[in-house]
């Protein structure tokens, strides 16, 4: 039987903890037997849990992960967690010995703690990307997909993407019937519709206070949805389009038009969040040229297309 070990440190998420043990403990053959045994393991004594809400007593120790096939790092609440040197060499030992590993969320900064994920393609929550990167950069960090398998090293992004990737990962054991079933007990599409680009919150490159751009961009914010060209925006500013691409590089780090599809964007997701209006009308009111238009550019941005961000995000009672 695959052993999974779910390792627990001080300050553990409780969801990072719970849904990859619930997940594959859904699992089941087809003539009805678990397909995982799940250990919880940790270093000697009890563990609190983020928020104090409980403490954790692991019944295996770290010489439990040398004998699993899969251990899942679940995050703490401190990202920069001082990585206990036992911790990190039972880690290192594990993979040594081909075992594959899987970080849930910020799992992800203990498991980059090790150096393992060191010149590899890695996932987290995409709050804590940006961060994830300037710690560990070495790491390629893409914060907008739900998990990245590197084949014995794996991430997700937050809590609930822990669920896609354990999913992934027992149809890679045991085929796509036994993941069917764990997906169906488990309330839970196999495959969900777009990564995590659809929940980033996506804000305007920042233009400090008092800048000389300042009054174009709140112009700019009220008129999106208006078919603007690069010389009418630079008549509006009052300056040539090669000195308004320099300030909008310069203030902004982007360009005038990189600026106006951002905002476009966001406009269609207010929309689609919180009206019942079909996409063609949403993408006239959001400035786009033809509804193929809004679509490819929607999925560029969200990673995701306008309907199924709207089935996602609108409320059930938006009129």
């Amino acid at each position: 039987m695959h052993t999974v070990a779910v390792l627990v440190l001080d300050q553990v998420i409780p969801s990072d903890f719970a849904i990859p043990i619930d997940t594959f403990g859904w699992a089941r053959l087809p003539d009805g037997r678990d397909a995982y045994r799940v250990r919880v393991c940790g270093r000697a004594g009890e563990v609190t849990a983020a928020g104090g809400a409980f403490t954790v007593q692991a019944p295996y120790g770290l010489d439990a992960l040398a004998e699993a096939d899969t251990i899942i790092v679940p995050g703490v609440a401190d990202p920069a967690y001082v990585l206990p040197d036992e911790v990190a060499d039972a880690l290192r030992a594990a993979a040594a010995n081909g075992t594959r590993i899987a970080s849930v969320c910020v799992g992800a900064f203990v498991l980059a703690a090790t150096g393992l994920l060191d010149g590899l393609r890695a996932t987290t929550h995409w709050a804590a990307a940006d961060a994830l990167a300037a710690l560990h950069p070495d790491i390629d960090v893409d914060p907008n997909v739900l998990y990245v398998d590197n084949g014995r090293l794996l991430t997700s992004a937050g809590a609930a993407a822990a669920m896609d990737m354990c999913l992934h990962m027992i149809r890679t054991d045991y085929g796509s019937a036994v993941a069917a079933h764990t997906a169906r007990m488990s309330v839970m599409p196999l495959e969900r519709e777009g990564g995590q680009a659809q929940f980033i919150v996506h804000d305007q490159p920042p233009a400090p206070a008092g800048t000389t751009l300042e009054p174009l961009l709140a112009w700019l914010e009220d008129h999106c949805d208006r078919d603007l060209t690069l010389e009418e925006v630079a008549a509006h500013a009052g300056m040539s389009t090669r000195t308004l691409n320099r300030r909008f590089r310069d203030q902004t780090g982007t360009t005038p038009l990189q600026w106006l599809h951002r905002a476009r964007v966001r406009r269609a997701q207010h929309l689609l969040e919180t009206t019942a209006h079909p996409v063609e009308r949403i993408a006239a009111q959001s400035g786009f040229g033809s509804p193929t238009a809004f679509r490819e550019r929607f999925r560029r941005v969200v990673g995701t297309s306008p309907q199924a961000y709207r089935r996602a995000f609108r409320g059930a009672d938006t009129a």
